[in-house]
């Protein structure tokens, strides 16, 4: 049985934009560089995989979430170019004309989707790819669902759990434990004060969970914030999902889609692929 994909879009679209010039503009003189490096991106991951389906999971930039009401700081400082966002907001319709699926709901991260999704396949019985940046990922690891992390220049590496023990010195399932005590910079989560990965790691092998550490005296002032913490880390594998049956992506459709809109080089890369077995 072929695998789900699920991709988290936003950290895709965010790499392509960064990585190809701002000079790629739309017929309408709009923005391109994070279109078509996304579609880019999308078709090299369904070429080599060849997926049962592909799930495209998206943030929503303009609602909190439940994490953004709970620790203020939680992602603060994050500004995106409007080019960005405008292209952002022009990708999930641009999927879903491929007959592809895209998730995106108010108050949920495209994390949670991954989650909900791996969670839902793996439960059928499937094998899940999870194509994204992002480490936090790593929690969603298990015999069943890889995660597949891009790497300039060359194929993404492929990551189980003995890869998240390598990288990380902890099981899939002790990553937002992990996350919890080290902290994250990125997120502006500021973990336990004075422990750094290697010592998070160690009192996770030492104890085997935080909860553990908290039941023994542990972090006794600090104790409802690691929670907080822990919770934030904490993908969501109940988050909605659309329906995910097999699909064979209509990149006919798609590229028409595109040329109505003006993006002319991501028509040209799906017709492109039309010629793919």
């Amino acid at each position: 049985m072929s695998p789900l994909l699920v991709v988290d879009g936003d950290s895709f679209a965010h790499r392509a934009y960064h990585a190809l010039p701002k000079s790629m503009r739309r017929v309408d003189g709009g923005p391109e560089n994070a279109l078509v490096g996304f579609t880019n991106m999308l078709l090299r991951l369904w070429q080599d995989e060849r997926p049962r389906t592909v799930l495209v999971a998206w943030d929503t930039l303009d609602v909190p979430t439940y994490r953004h009401t709970a620790l203020e700081a939680y992602q603060s400082g994050r500004e995106f170019d409007d080019e960005l966002l405008e292209q952002l907001d022009l990708l999930p319709a641009l999927l879903r004309s491929t007959g592809l699926a895209a998730a995106k709901e108010p108050g949920y991260e495209a994390d949670d989707f991954l989650a909900a999704a791996s969670a839902h396949e793996e439960a059928a019985g499937g094998t899940v790819l999870v194509a994204t940046s992002d480490r936090d990922a790593f929690q969603l690891v298990t015999p069943r669902v890889t995660v597949l992390q891009p790497v300039a220049g060359s194929p993404p590496a492929r990551i189980g759990p003995d890869e998240v023990r390598e990288r990380y010195g902890v099981d899939p399932a002790q990553v937002p434990d992990f996350i919890a005590l080290r902290g994250d910079p990125s997120d502006r989560i500021p973990g336990a004060r004075g422990i750094g990965a290697k010592r998070a790691a160690g009192l996770l092998a030492q104890y085997g969970s935080l909860d553990a550490m908290l039941e023994e005296g542990r972090f006794a002032t600090e104790a409802d914030a690691l929670r907080l913490y822990r919770r934030i880390a904490t993908m969501d594998r109940e988050a909605p999902l659309p329906a995910l049956p097999d699909v064979a992506p209509d990149w006919k459709t798609g590229a028409a889609h595109a040329r109505s809109l003006g993006f002319e080089r991501v028509a040209a890369r799906f017709e492109e692929a039309l010629g793919w077995t």
